[in-house]
């Protein structure tokens, strides 16, 4: 997801260098793998369109205002590629720590469970998985993005309301949803600002 305007930022921060690079090809990273059958950016930047042809990444250039357009058409976009998807995952492209591992880790946690705890719920493929991350001695975990839908969500998420995202259909089902807890609390960061696009900076620096 790359169609945000980045009023706090104050300029396309997908495009702002980090670590040497456009901070959205670190998506690009932590989205090349294989256990994805397929990847599109949709954005309303032309810039940030060149820069996914350049690297090869498949992007959707659109105008409409709403998350719910940019949910819609991305998700369509895929379907007509592939109409047996089993699920689809929403991942925001301002979360620079966010490891190619930890995407994997979501997917595969989707399938096992497909397979096993939700065999009473295989027809309808209705669950939902979020990334986590929970403090010692914390009863309330801090939660985020990517979020992964399984397929029967798919015509609602196509039906957004106006200007909404995903996060209605995790409201509405809370009982379907899951969460994916990860060590490192900073792949869940997203740097809304220049400040905490630095400080996120020095962490990856840090961490080589």
């Amino acid at each position: 997801m790359a169609s945000g305007l980045s009023r706090r930022f104050g300029s396309n921060k997908l495009l702002t260098e980090f670590c040497g690079q456009p901070m959205l090809c670190r998506a690009f990273a932590a989205t090349d793998t294989q256990v994805l059958a397929a990847r599109i950016v949709v954005t309303r930047s032309a810039e940030v369109k060149a820069l996914c042809e350049e690297h090869g990444v498949p992007v959707l250039l659109h105008s409409l205002p709403g998350r719910n357009d940019t949910v819609r058409l991305g998700l369509t976009a895929l379907l007509e590629q592939m109409p047996g998807l089993f699920g689809c995952m929403f991942l925001p492209g301002d979360q620079p720590l966010l490891c190619r591992e930890t995407v994997e880790a979501m997917i595969g946690i989707s399938g096992w469970d497909h397979e096993t705890r939700l065999e009473r719920q295989k027809e309808t493929e209705r669950e939902i998985f979020r990334l986590g991350h929970r403090f010692k001695n914390d009863p309330d975990p801090l939660v985020g993005s990517p979020v992964l839908f399984e397929r029967g969500y798919f015509s609602e998420l196509c039906a957004l309301p106006e200007g909404k995202g995903g996060n209605v259909l995790l409201k509405k089902y809370p009982e379907h949803v899951h969460t994916v807890y990860i060590a490192d609390r900073n792949e869940l960061a997203d740097a809304d600002t220049p400040e905490a696009l630095a400080k996120l900076e020095a962490l990856a620096r840090r961490n080589g």
